[in-house]
């Protein structure tokens, strides 16, 4: 058994901020029927894609079950009357508005289903002097101050290298929707969810909101390193980069007196505490620098890491697919597709001995699952579904 079986959730989302959130929640074993448009989700048309089928899509919708209604239609909308009824969350993330458009609002969902969690992610809030602007991953990095503090001083503005804005906010839903169902077992009340995409990364910016709260200084772009903790950066080695991060003057102490170049660069006064390397922290990488250049990255690593300081290679993706741990932690989902043959995603980091989050339901098909719905869920006869195929309502494989 999962955590949230018997949890039905009926997901209109694309793309990938709230279909991040949703396939958590079917991790976590929640029944989640996905509601796609006659051509499907949006990121069924991203690459790459194994023959003719997106591997992108595939990343961000295992443990769900496609359902293709055409909600143009009155009858493609009565259908998903009778499945909100039997639902107990809804998510969506379009563009504020849409949902009103095309009779969904949270008012005339709960008219249908008095208790449901109704969840919202959008750019930057359904609640928000700024609802009407649209807004994609790098709008939300770019408006949130993440960009302002990503990259090196003497380049532009830089995106993180994931859509963390997409994530953060599926992740900061997916939280928000299990708190929700928690209040409704205790209450019996649903309730109205509205995630911003600006919102999340506003509260992921750590020590830079503080920064400017406490002392008015405005964080730049400082590269790789830590504002505060020295040396906390990247290092040029003989083959690649790694990292060091020396947390404490314990750690700083340990590390030098492990490596015999470093023997005396304890004593130094100007490297004695942390706040002291970090006013000297460019001298101090140049030190450092020019002794990781000389051996090699793996080299290195033991070196470190066997004086127990934390240290690691930077992973091109490759490498970390490849290396030993992400097998041994269970980090990689492998299934059989119908069409796109043997694949392999990242796997959930969740957890749970008692309750396994890592046996999945590969990716479904567009409109795989629309008949099994329609006749084992709402009980519709073959003759119906039959109708609704001819009418262009519905669409199904099988």
């Amino acid at each position: 058994m999962r955590p949230l079986e018997g949890v039905r959730i009926l997901d209109l989302s694309h793309v990938l901020a709230m279909p991040y959130c949703t396939m958590i929640l079917g991790d976590l074993g929640a029944e989640v029927i996905k509601i796609e448009k006659v051509d499907g989700d949006d990121s069924r048309k991203f690459g790459p894609y194994k023959n003719k089928e997106s591997a992108y899509f595939m990343s961000i919708n295992r443990n769900k079950k496609s359902v293709v209604i055409n909600l143009k239609e009155e009858k493609g909308k009565e259908i998903l009357r009778e499945l909100i009824k039997i639902c107990d969350v809804i998510t969506e993330n379009f563009r504020p508005g849409t949902m009103n458009k095309l009779g969904f609002s949270y008012e005339n969902v709960k008219k249908i289903n008095p208790n449901i969690i109704y969840a919202t992610i959008s750019g930057f809030g359904n609640d928000s002097i700024y609802t009407e602007r649209p807004g994609y991953d790098i709008i939300a990095q770019a408006y949130g101050g993440l960009m302002s503090i990503t990259g090196y001083p003497e380049n532009p503005p830089t995106r993180v290298g994931s859509s963390v804005a997409d994530i953060m906010a599926g992740m900061f839903s997916a939280i928000a929707i299990l708190g929700a169902l928690r209040t409704k077992e205790k209450t019996g009340l649903g309730q109205y969810i509205d995630t911003a995409m600006v919102d999340c990364i506003f509260a992921i910016l750590e020590n830079a909101t503080v920064r400017y709260t406490v002392s008015g200084e405005v964080p730049q772009r400082i590269g790789s390193r830590h504002p505060s903790l020295t040396p906390f950066d990247v290092f040029k080695t003989l083959d690649s980069y790694m990292v060091i991060g020396i947390g404490n003057d314990n750690l700083w102490e340990v590390f030098c007196k492990s490596i015999p170049e470093f023997n005396l660069l304890v004593m130094a006064e100007r490297f004695k505490t942390n706040d002291l390397r970090t006013k000297n922290q460019a001298e101090l990488k140049k030190i450092i620098e020019e002794w990781t250049q000389k051996h090699t990255t793996e080299e290195l690593v033991t070196i470190i890491t066997d004086a127990g300081v934390p240290c690691s290679p930077v992973n091109t993706i490759d490498k970390i697919i490849k290396d030993p741990n992400t097998k041994y932690r269970d980090m990689l989902f492998e299934f059989d597709h119908p069409i796109a043959g043997k694949m392999t995603t990242a796997n959930s980091p969740l957890n749970l001995p008692l309750t396994p989050c890592k046996n999945h339901v590969r990716p479904p098909t567009l409109g795989e699952n629309t008949e099994e719905i329609l006749s084992k869920v709402l009980g519709y006869s073959k003759e119906k579904i039959e109708e609704l195929k001819k009418d262009k309502i519905i669409y199904g494989r099988g």
